[in-house]
């Protein structure tokens, strides 16, 4: 990474702080506001934290530019010491110019967020604050009988412990959950198989670095949009990468990745860390076997397009920190160190 582009991250927290609930995309609050309520009462039981809701966190249909005010508020209140988005969408790329650079960068806060929020902590990394990647109050806090150990694990050191801690294979997942207008997604996980272990590639060796990266399809935005960071700036990164709910088969990934090869990203980047996929959703729920199928096309897609460019990355496929759950929420612009030697991964979150 470039010398010139140092990233730093935001004061933790201590319970009392106040944290802005933010639906930066689309307002999942205002569509299943049951789940958002026990999302928010296992939040303040969890951390002791209080919850701020703004004007279009439960707003379905609120404008970009309305969305973006809520955003810089938050940014702009010293008394907000976080931002967790409530969950992601698919226009969050139209809200970006319309965010004050100035509000952030005066008083850098913890933003928490994936999928499409991938577009707010890209521009946060632009700026040299550093986020997370993962969690999401609808997602991860509100439904199901109880907050997935890891999870909490990984939200309270990125809010409140910082240290390190080592990304372990929780051993179970799910691609869904129960229908948010259902009672029992209140009290029910979804249907939750046995994980596979994790694939290895590149060289037996350990590399560390600052992550970038996110959910590729919007990753591919960011590239049309003309909104990536700089190779210079990526050089030495390690690239974290994950696909949505919309279940995109490995064929696209494919392309995606390697269109990130031809822009010279995969040859900057030291290491390379992917997502396990869903590959199921409440429409179409293929087969035991047919899953194990899906996501192994998507893994060896993945490992033959970033090998073709760069033989020398460290790559780990199946690590659960995107679109499955239960859900790690790991450094975005903060460090992890990837050890190819003794198959571990490590997740600063200083």
């Amino acid at each position: 990474m470039s010398k010139d582009h140092a990233l730093s991250s935001a004061p933790k927290l201590v319970p009392g702080d106040r944290v802005a609930i933010l639906s930066p995309s689309f307002a999942a609050p205002g569509f299943a506001p049951g789940v958002h309520e026990q999302a928010m009462r296992r939040l303040i039981t969890a951390t002791g934290l209080v919850p701020v809701e703004y004007a279009t966190t439960r707003r379905l249909g609120a404008t970009p530019e309305d969305r973006a005010a809520d955003i810089n508020a938050a940014f702009g209140d010293p008394t907000i010491r976080a931002i967790l988005a409530t969950i992601g969408g698919d226009d969050q790329i139209t809200v970006i110019p319309h965010l004050d650079a100035g509000l952030a960068a005066a008083d850098p806060k913890i933003f928490l967020g994936y999928s499409d929020n991938t577009n707010l902590l890209n521009w946060l990394w632009s700026l040299g604050i550093v986020g997370y990647y993962g969690g999401s109050t609808q997602v991860h806090l509100g439904p199901g009988p109880r907050i997935d150990d890891v999870h909490l694990a990984s939200l309270r050191a990125a809010l409140f412990t910082g240290g390190e801690l080592e990304i372990v294979e929780p051993g179970e997942s799910e691609d869904f959950g129960p229908d948010w207008l259902l009672p029992r997604a209140l009290t029910e996980f979804g249907e939750r198989e046995p994980t596979e272990q994790w694939t290895w590639a590149g060289p037996e060796r350990e590399v560390d670095g600052r992550t970038w990266g996110g959910c590729v399809e919007v990753v591919d935005q960011l590239a049309m949009a003309d909104r990536l960071p700089s190779l210079k700036d990526l050089e030495g990164t390690i690239l974290i990468l994950e696909s949505s709910e919309e279940v995109p088969p490995a064929v696209w990934v494919k392309r995606w990745v390697r269109s990130l090869g031809e822009r010279g990203i995969l040859a900057a980047v030291v290491g390379v860390i992917v997502a396990r996929p869903p590959v199921s959703s409440r429409e179409v729920v293929p087969p035991s076997e047919e899953r194990a199928r899906l996501r192994a096309a998507q893994r060896d897609a993945v490992i033959s397009e970033v090998t073709r460019y760069n033989a020398e990355a460290v790559v780990c496929v199946g690590v659960p920190f995107g679109h499955t759950r239960p859900q790690w929420i790991v450094p975005y612009g903060g460090r992890i160190r990837l050890d190819g030697r003794a198959k571990a991964i490590t997740a600063s979150y200083n």
